[in-house]
């Protein structure tokens, strides 16, 4: 569970440093000029290497839980996303994010209430 929750906190880094990251290529770049971004670019780089990261942790915690009990913990990655984004970004919090993020938490916790013993 350690493992996955871990992958949360790196997806929703990797999706900050992305966001960062993504100006840096223009609204209009080929997919060339994507790819070679993605390699030349410090902060995109970091960001999909830190969902490499998060994948291999995910992968190491599969070896061993439930994929049912697991799985769903990583939609807390959305959670995160958006405080990052309002902290970061300087993004809005509104009630409709505020009961999405209550859902999603209120979601994997009934999740792990079902969850083998």
């Amino acid at each position: 569970m350690l493992l996955v929750f871990c992958c949360t906190i790196l997806g929703a880094a990797a999706q900050v440093l992305i966001k960062s990251g993504a100006g840096s290529v223009g609204a209009h770049a080929s997919i060339i000029h994507t790819l070679v971004s993605i390699l030349t670019t410090r902060v995109l780089f970091a960001g999909y290497a830190l969902y490499g990261i998060s994948t291999v942790l995910l992968i190491l915690a599969l070896r061993r839980g439930e994929l049912s009990m697991l799985y769903p913990v990583i939609a807390l990655t959305f959670v995160w996303v958006t405080v990052l984004s309002v902290l970061i970004f300087h993004e809005s919090m509104n009630a409709l994010k505020l009961t999405g993020i209550a859902t999603i938490v209120a979601g994997v916790a009934v999740l792990g209430r079902g969850a083998k013993r």
